[in-house]
């Protein structure tokens, strides 16, 4: 039997489908209290809890009636035809996406604050980009934000903030299950839930083989359960099993928990703090210091190839050195998080034009040409990260 009791931090990820009325966009309202009644549920045993919530989009879009007809409230006839002409474009177009996140998430916020103000709980938004995860000074404030919220018994709500992201909409967390893998890393959560219209993981896709078994619970994740896990979600909820276990992987390298249910079974929360075993487990296979999981999540702004040599020092957990590194790609200044080759992740002491212009050299020849100020190595031992799950 699974144990919890001792969880006091914990992260609740609510999807698309699962905040959504059976085949509509609409938000089950009442759904959202009854979850939230759970919440509260944790709430008063002492324990801390931060939501991230999908569904900006669906709500948006049911408020400006996608469905196939314009919104009542557009009387002009150069209103109706630009209305016409942007649901015509549909819910693929990006710019229509931002729309209605942006008319749908201070409806979805409502709905969180009427439902929490019954229990006399405040609520706060955040709303994210990868840039803020992928900066390491807002990564920081991110982590001293939600905790004073925390500390103040306020419960912090985040969504991607769709409206102004610069990425195709769903693409950079992947409809909030990686950012909710990203905020329990960045705060120390115990436990994520992962609450879905996906039930658990299963050892093949349940979709196609009817003999398709759950499973309870997940010590690592192996190559072939990732090739297993299928494709996307649907046409409002980018995410499917996929982005759920690059969540699992992301949380277990902060040493937290998960746990994938479906989010529509009775007392769910309740049923999982509880130990029972529902859905799937994740069970944590490392824990790497909070620099280190910034590295390892940070999107890479390049690419250094490096010689067998350079890779087996740096696991022996040595320096890189200029004359390891065969190639450079991209674009990038000092400071930014690179790859290297396929297997690790570092932050770089050079740009990639000093890069460029040292590669295979020795470290000596560094500081001859770029100066006395600049570092003799590339990248250090603590600024290297191996992409290990």
């Amino acid at each position: 039997m699974r144990n919890f009791e001792n969880v006091k931090k914990i992260v609740i990820k609510l999807g698309t489908n699962t905040l959504t009325k059976k085949g509509t966009i609409e938000i089950d309202t009442a759904y959202v209290r009854r979850i939230v009644r759970q919440i509260n549920s944790l709430l008063k045993t002492g324990r801390q809890v931060v939501i991230v919530t999908s569904g900006a989009i669906g709500m948006g879009a049911g408020q400006l009636e996608l469905a196939g007809k314009v919104h009542p409230v557009r009387k002009s006839a150069a209103g109706r035809a630009n209305a016409r002409r942007l649901i015509s474009n549909g819910v693929k177009d990006t710019k229509m996406h931002q729309a209605c996140a942006a008319i749908g998430q201070p409806l979805l916020m409502a709905e969180y604050r009427k439902s929490f103000a019954r229990f006399g709980v405040t609520v706060a938004q955040v709303l994210l980009t990868a840039e803020v995860l992928n900066n390491r000074k807002t990564y920081l404030n991110l982590r001293n934000s939600v905790e004073t919220l925390l500390k103040l018994s306020v419960v912090p709500i985040l969504n991607e903030n769709d409206s102004v992201s610069t990425d195709e909409i769903g693409s950079a967390f992947g409809d909030n299950d990686r950012l909710s893998a990203l905020v329990a890393s960045k705060i120390d959560a115990d436990l994520l839930i992962m609450l879905s219209d996906i039930d658990a993981l299963y050892d093949k896709d349940p979709r196609k083989f009817a003999d398709a078994e759950p499973i309870p619970a997940v010590y690592e994740l192996t190559e072939a359960i990732v090739r297993s896990a299928g494709g996307k979600g649907t046409k409002y909820a980018a995410g499917g099993m996929k982005t759920k276990l690059e969540a699992a992987k992301i949380a277990s390298n902060a040493g937290c928990r998960v746990v994938l249910a479906n989010g529509r079974l009775k007392n769910v929360i309740g049923h999982i703090i509880a130990g029972q075993e529902i859905g799937t487990a994740f069970y944590p296979k490392r824990k790497l210091s909070n620099r280190a999981r910034w590295i390892l999540n940070s999107a890479p702004a390049g690419t250094i190839n490096i010689d067998d040599g350079a890779m087996r020092a740096v696991k022996d957990h040595k320096s890189l050195l200029p004359s390891g590194v065969i190639s450079v790609k991209g674009s990038f200044e000092a400071g930014s998080v690179v790859c290297l080759n396929d297997n690790a992740k570092a932050v770089t002491n050079l740009s990639s034009s000093q890069l460029k212009a040292l590669a295979g050299k020795h470290s000596s020849e560094i500081k001859k040409l770029l100066g006395p100020k600049h570092r003799d190595v590339v990248a250090i031992p603590e600024d290297i990260v191996f992409i290990d799950y």
